[in-house]
């Protein structure tokens, strides 16, 4: 969990930095995810799994902040076909970076996310042979999706004193997928799509 440790002593830094102008902050709440794409040949359905992590609001000018996150996001797919009904789940350490603008008690951000892989896994019912039928899967499948993922996120919400409540939406730019066929041609390209609903507390002036 090097990632976590190194993002932790960032934040602290950080926080040290704009010393008590910054604003800190805790959050969770409700992915709604999906592997979309090309050539996937199979159906792909939202997933409803979770997030939580921590944010720091750095005051720019007026009502402009930057805010970085630290988030762990479970992540992911249902997949199907006529051959198999699979679950493939993500577990993510995502970064967002966002420009976040503050009116009264109504906010937009927007801005990249980059993503680290920490580990994957797919459960569900395979088509084993003709004779056999299906039978269960249950497996790690960290080596068919790529490390790194680069995302543009966008939301907004409400700010009640401490309390915020939002919502947000991220977009996946890059190929995750890190199978290819063995032609090489009509590879799969999947990439990550999350609709998020949170809560959060902040803390600080």
């Amino acid at each position: 969990m090097k990632p976590l440790r190194l993002l932790a002593l960032l934040f602290l830094l950080l926080a040290g930095a704009s010393q008590a102008q910054a604003q800190f902050g805790i959050k969770a709440g409700v992915n709604n995810a999906v592997l979309d794409g090309q050539n996937i040949n199979m159906d792909t359905d939202y997933k409803t799994t979770y997030h939580v992590g921590a944010f720091l609001r750095l005051p720019i000018l007026g009502p402009l902040s930057i805010q970085p996150e630290v988030l762990y996001s479970l992540q992911g797919s249902q997949f199907k076909s006529t051959v198999a009904n699979y679950d493939t789940k993500l577990h993510y350490l995502n970064i967002p970076v966002l420009a976040h603008v503050k009116v009264g008690p109504v906010y937009a951000e927007a801005g990249p996310q980059f993503g680290v892989l920490l580990g994957a896994r797919e459960n569900g019912t395979l088509r084993i042979n003709a004779a056999d039928g299906y039978g269960p899967v249950d497996r790690t499948a960290d080596n068919n999706y790529k490390k790194n993922d680069f995302a543009l996120a966008a939301g907004a919400g409400l700010e009640l004193g401490s309390l915020i409540i939002g919502a947000r939406y991220t977009a996946g730019l890059n190929n995750i997928n890190d199978v290819a066929d063995l032609n090489g041609a009509n590879d799969p390209r999947l990439k990550n799509r999350v609709i998020q609903g949170f809560i959060g507390i902040k803390f600080g002036k």
